[in-house]
C-alpha cells in the first residue's frame, strides 16, 4: 500500500486523510491532536464552552490513519522531517495554514488565530475593562462584536490602517458592520497602525496613545511555510506561500500538493475554499493512481458570513448582501456541518 503524508488537520488536511485513509497508507502530521472550526474560535472570549463544540479530536474520527503530533522542520521530495525522524511518501499534501505573526511584544497582547491563546487568557479577558484590538478586516470585526454583544461593561477600541472595515467586502457590508459596532459604543481609529508599545501603552504611527490593558491582534497573517525553505524555496512566492499549478500540485513534482491558506491561489482564504482544494486534491490523487487526467481547481467568488455576536451577521454572495439573524443562523448550521464532517 502507497503511503500518503498529509501536513496539516485544518480544513483541507482533515478531510483529505479522512477519505483516503482506507487507500493509502495515510500518516497526518498536525501541530495540535484535534480539528478545530477556526471561523468559531472567537465566541470563546464570551463563552468559554465553545470550545468543546468547535473540534474533533483526530483520533476520534480517523480510524486507519497514524496520527504524529509536532512541527515539520524540513521536506524533500522523498521524506517529511518531524523531530529528526524521516517519514518516507508516495504522496505528500501540505495543508499547514497562516497564523498572525506581530511585531510587537507584550504579555498582555494575544494572537487571536487559536483558541489556545484565548483561553489561557481568559481570566485577563474577563477582568479588562479596556479591550484593544488591532485591525478591522473579518477577525477583527467579529471579535468586537462577541465582546460588545456580551460583555457591555467593556470599552472597546478598533486600530485599523485602512479608512473602511473589512474593506475587501461589499460597501453595504462595509456599511452594516461599522453602523452595528458603532452603535453598541465600539470606538474605531481609522487610518493608523499599532507602531510600537511604550510604557504599556499602545502608540501609534501618528503619535496617538492608548493604555494597554488588554490587546489582540488580529492582522498580519502569514502562512506556515519555513519548512520549505530549504529544499523547495523556488515553490514560494514572494510572500512565502506555496505556488501551485491549477491541479493543486507544485510545479515539478506531481505526487506533492498543497491547499488551502499556505497557497499562493489569489483568492479570500476561506474555509469554504479550503475544503474545495481538498476535494480537488483528493480527486487527482486518486486520477494519479489510476492514470487518469487530472482535473482542475478554478476559483471563483463564494458566499461570505461575518458574525456579529451570535444573533446578528452578514452573507455575502457577489453583490447580494443579506443581514440579520439569517446569517447567524447559516453560519451556526454550517459550524455544526463542520464538525459533523470530522465525526
Amino acid at each position: 500500500m502507497k503511503k500518503l503524508v498529509i501536513i496539516g488537520g485544518g480544513f483541507a488536511g482533515s478531510l483529505v486523510v479522512k477519505s483516503l485513509e482506507n487507500r493509502f497508507q495515510t500518516t497526518l502530521i498536525d501541530n495540535k491532536n484535534y480539528f478545530e472550526f477556526t471561523p468559531g474560535i472567537l465566541r470563546i472570549v464570551t463563552s468559554p464552552e465553545h470550545k468543546k463544540k468547535i473540534r474533533s479530536y483526530h483520533g476520534k474520527y480517523l480510524t486507519h490513519s497514524q496520527i504524529l503530533a509536532g512541527e515539520v522542520t524540513n521536506i524533500t521530495d522523498k521524506y517529511v522531517l518531524l523531530n529528526n525522524l524521516k517519514i518516507p511518501f508516495d504522496y505528500l499534501v501540505i495543508a499547514t495554514g497562516s497564523k498572525y505573526k506581530s511585531s510587537l511584544e507584550n504579555d498582555n497582547l494575544i494572537l487571536a488565530h487559536k483558541s489556545e491563546n484565548l483561553t489561557k487568557n481568559l481570566a485577563k479577558i474577563n477582568s479588562a475593562k479596556n479591550i484593544i484590538i488591532i485591525g478591522g478586516g473579518l477577525t477583527g470585526v467579529e471579535l468586537a462584536a462577541e465582546f460588545c454583544t456580551k460583555h457591555l461593561n467593556k470599552n472597546i477600541t478598533i486600530i485599523h490602517s485602512k479608512e473602511n472595515l473589512i474593506e475587501r467586502n461589499e460597501l453595504k457590508s462595509i456599511k452594516k458592520a461599522n453602523t452595528f459596532l458603532k452603535k453598541h459604543d465600539v470606538k474605531i481609529i481609522f487610518n493608523e497602525r499599532a507602531e510600537k508599545i511604550i510604557d504599556n501603552n499602545i502608540i501609534t504611527n501618528k503619535g496617538t496613545k492608548i493604555p494597554l490593558e488588554i490587546c489582540f491582534f488580529c492582522t498580519g497573517v502569514t502562512p506556515n511555510s519555513l519548512f520549505m525553505k530549504p529544499y523547495f524555496q523556488d515553490s514560494l512566492n514572494e510572500k512565502n506561500k506555496i505556488l501551485v499549478n491549477s491541479s493543486l500540485q507544485i510545479e515539478g513534482h506531481k505526487n506533492i500538493f498543497a491547499g488551502g491558506d499556505v497557497t499562493a491561489i489569489q483568492e479570500e482564504k476561506t474555509a469554504q475554499s479550503a475544503e474545495r482544494h481538498a476535494k480537488i486534491i483528493i480527486q487527482n490523487i486518486l486520477n494519479l493512481e489510476n492514470n487518469r487526467p487530472l482535473i482542475t481547481y478554478k476559483t471563483k467568488k463564494r458566499p461570505m458570513l461575518i458574525s456579529l455576536g451570535k444573533y446578528d451577521g452578514i452573507l455575502e454572495y457577489r453583490s447580494i448582501v443579506l443581514t440579520g439573524l439569517i446569517p447567524a443562523l447559516i453560519k451556526s448550521i454550517i459550524e455544526f456541518k463542520g464538525i459533523k464532517k470530522r465525526k
